[in-house]
Parts: C-alpha cells; sequence; structure tokens
C-alpha cells in the first residue's frame, strides 16, 4: 500500500509540474500532406483531426517559421485527409512534408490585424513588462480594454478580441506578465496559475488609470479570466472594473486539471492528485513554485455570491481543456450578472469558429454597458 500512496503522490507531482512548467516552444504535430495549386487559390492537405476539420477560420503555424491562415470551408479528400484553401498571399514555407501546428491564433502582430499599435512597458513586481497600447483611430473614450491571454498562449492571441474593442472606440492595452515568455521571468521560470501573474495585470490596470481611464473592461482568455475575476473582485476596484468579457474561463482551477488528465488519456480523478503539490507551502516548493497557488480562491462556483460585475462568457460546448458546464453553473448561480453564449467550439476557438457572431456578441455588450 506505501508503494500505492508514492506512486500516486509521484504522480500528482508530475502533473503539477507539468501544468506549471515553463512555457516552451510549440508542438508541430502536423505535416503537410499535399499542395493542390489548380484552382483559384492552393489546398493544403492534412491529417483529419478534430481541429484540422472543424469548420471556421484558424492557421497553420509552420516549424519552419511561415505562417497561413485557411479558409473556413473543409474539403473531404478521402480517408483520414481533409483539405484546407489558403487565403492571402502569405504561404511562405507550405511545403509538402514542412511540419506544422493548426491554431486559433489568428492575427501574428497587431499590424496583422490592421491595428496600430505603441509598444509600451508596464512597471511590476517581477520588472518591465511588455504590453502594446492601441488606441482607436477616431474619437477617444475614458474607458479602457485591457486583454489578458491564457497559460501557453501568446499575447498576440488575444487581438482577436482587440479587433472589437477597437472598432467600440475603446483605447485597448494587450498585457504580459511575469513567465509567460513574453514579460519578465523570475523564480523557476514556472505559472502560478494567476496567484502572482494577477499583481502584474493589476499594475497594467493602474498604468491605464494613469493615462485617462476611469473604468476599464477586462478581456481575459482561459487563465487570463481567472486573473480578471480576481481583480474584478478586488473591494478597491469596484466601480473600476466595469465589465468582464471571459473567453473559455477557468472558473474552477480542479474541474479544469481534472479536464486536462482526461484530455491527455489520465482517468480525470487523477487531476485530484496535483492539488497537495500546488496548495501545500512545502510540497508546492518541490513543484518549483516560490509559493502556494491557492487554489481555493479560483473557485467561482463557491464565489459566485462576490460576483459584482457584468460578465461576458464566451465559451465552447467541445472544450476539452475548461468544461462549459462550468461557466452554466455560475451563469445559473448569477443570472442577474452573467451571459453565457455557447459555441461549437473547442478551447479559446469561439472566434475562431464563427467570428461574425462573437464579434457582434461581444460589441452589442459593450455599447450595452461602457459609457465613453
Amino acid at each position: 500500500m506505501a508503494s500505492v500512496g508514492v506512486a500516486l503522490g509521484g504522480l500528482g507531482l508530475g502533473i503539477a509540474r507539468r501544468l506549471t512548467s515553463p512555457v516552451g516552444g510549440r508542438r508541430y504535430d502536423l505535416i503537410i500532406r499535399g499542395v493542390d495549386d489548380s484552382g483559384e487559390r492552393p489546398v493544403v492537405a492534412l491529417d483529419r483531426t478534430q481541429q484540422t476539420a472543424a469548420p471556421g477560420r484558424y492557421c497553420l503555424l509552420l516549424e519552419n517559421g511561415g505562417w497561413v491562415r485557411l479558409s473556413s470551408e473543409v474539403e473531404d479528400l478521402g480517408p483520414g485527409l481533409v483539405g484546407r484553401g489558403v487565403l492571402g498571399e502569405t504561404r511562405a514555407g507550405l511545403h509538402v512534408g514542412e511540419r506544422a501546428s493548426c491554431s486559433g491564433i489568428y492575427f501574428s502582430s497587431p499590424e496583422d490585424a490592421g491595428l496600430e499599435a505603441l509598444d509600451v512597458a508596464i512597471p511590476t513586481d517581477a520588472g518591465p513588462a511588455p504590453a502594446w497600447l492601441i488606441r482607436p483611430r477616431t474619437g477617444s473614450s475614458t474607458t479602457w480594454a485591457i486583454h489578458i491571454h491564457g497559460l501557453g498562449s501568446p499575447r498576440a492571441g488575444t487581438l482577436r478580441g482587440v479587433q472589437v474593442a477597437a472598432e467600440t472606440g475603446l483605447t485597448s492595452l494587450v498585457v504580459t506578465y511575469r513567465n509567460d515568455g513574453e514579460g519578465p521571468t523570475t523564480g523557476s521560470g514556472r505559472s502560478t496559475l494567476g496567484a502572482t501573474e494577477v499583481d502584474d495585470v493589476r499594475a497594467a490596470l493602474q498604468y491605464a488609470l494613469a493615462h485617462g481611464a476611469r473604468q476599464v473592461i477586462l478581456f481575459g482568455w482561459s487563465m487570463g479570466a481567472a486573473i480578471a475575476l480576481q481583480l474584478a473582485a478586488e473591494p478597491g476596484l469596484r466601480g473600476i472594473v466595469a465589465g468582464l468579457v471571459l473567453e473559455s474561463p477557468v472558473l474552477d482551477w480542479l474541474s479544469t486539471i481534472k479536464a486536462n488528465c482526461k484530455r491527455s488519456g489520465l482517468p480525470s480523478w487523477t487531476g485530484a492528485l496535483a492539488v497537495p503539490w500546488l496548495d501545500n507551502r512545502q510540497l508546492s516548493r518541490v513543484t518549483g513554485l516560490d509559493a502556494p497557488v491557492g487554489l481555493r480562491s479560483f473557485d467561482w462556483i463557491t464565489r459566485a455570491d462576490e460576483l459584482a460585475t457584468p460578465t461576458l462568457i464566451l465559451h465552447g460546448s467541445a472544450d476539452t481543456s475548461a468544461p462549459i458546464g462550468v461557466a452554466a453553473r455560475l451563469r445559473d448561480r448569477r443570472p442577474d450578472l452573467v451571459q453565457l453564449e455557447r459555441f461549437d467550439a473547442d478551447h479559446t476557438m469561439t472566434w475562431n469558429s464563427d467570428p461574425e457572431r462573437w464579434r457582434a456578441t461581444v460589441a452589442t455588450v459593450l455599447a450595452e454597458h461602457i459609457g465613453r
């Protein structure tokens, strides 16, 4: 029995270390099977997976550095293969046999999204954190949008939402935070799942207030949503955080950890084994963290009564990372504040699955709740 306990403890440590691991390189798990140039636009042949076969706007990130946008339509190329049309002129590096990764990150930079950005540095306790300051082309607003990316994802992923904020007339601040691969590096370089990253986003919020903002809307993606919720609940920011737009939010870390264990082929219950390695002061140091995470503070089903900010949740019914059922429970607990919009999409892919509906939904909410 002791050996079983040791084995389970080791498994929990492994899960905790993997979850908080320093940002690494992207996995290029696809191979370009063919490129057909005979039609109006090139068609790339890919192995059929849940993501490559999903209708919507996606990109291929190539191992050789290429960046290729794919059309929304999916062609059936026979057993095991799908075809996706290539959009635009950018197809550098698209060769048969090249390794690639399918991604929902649709814009590589603000310029790529048609936005003009100023590079700024947010002073934080961890060091300067780079950010993009993006002002609307016309008009001005004392309401700013702060865009917070998720765990393991670059800030460019949030540009899908920045476009809508800019079109609505909001100034946007697209932030980085410690140990995300773009912000400052501290300690072992591990993520604390929002526990310390929230300090850097709070510093960004204070930067916005010091530069003309009177209130802010927090756009949070996945773990970025967990950070946004922490800030919105702070007494000192009541009335300043005017709204939340949450994409595929982590609303309860334990549910998310269990879901990701299942996604990786482990029984979902093994996710609970990671909790002591994240929450216990001594064990969290073994994990490589300077302090425990405090997972209970990220459980918004338990903390539902503390929610005081109008909240739009955009969530995919096929999300295997942050289960939509948790979002539905929060909506049921707080229908006075929470609006849940379901999409046929996986984690952080709701924009990609239906950009027009996503943009219209967010724009409507901003127009209803945000004063200029």
